[in-house]
């Protein structure tokens, strides 16, 4: 017995089992429960320093490098994003998902 046989010889059963398919198809990923982007909220501490009338560049040697050094020590940081301005330091660290916040500021 051929397999495809009865799909060969009955065409509009077979396009109406293939739409049947897709339809199903479609209808489960409509009712998925899963988020396509799902919120995820990062714990993340924002550091902020000053040396008032200091240029950015003295700033980021005198301030923000030293912070950058101390603050990477801290467990479990993921992303640290620093910016130097005219007088202020701004370090944002993000840390993993598991990373207790109160913790990580402690250190």
């Amino acid at each position: 017995m051929n397999l495809s046989r009865p799909f060969i010889t009955r065409p509009v059963a077979t396009t109406l089992l293939a739409l049947g398919v897709a339809l199903a198809g479609l209808f489960a990923f409509i009712k998925l429960p899963v988020s396509p982007l799902p919120q995820v909220d990062f714990p993340t501490i924002s550091v902020q320093a000053s040396l008032p009338g200091a240029s950015p560049e003295t700033v980021a040697t005198s301030v923000t490098s030293p912070l950058e050094r101390h603050l990477g020590s801290i467990a479990d940081v993921t992303e640290m994003t620093s910016t130097s301005t005219v007088g202020n330091a701004r370090i944002i660290l993000q840390f993993g998902l598991n990373r207790d916040i109160d913790g990580a500021a402690r250190d």
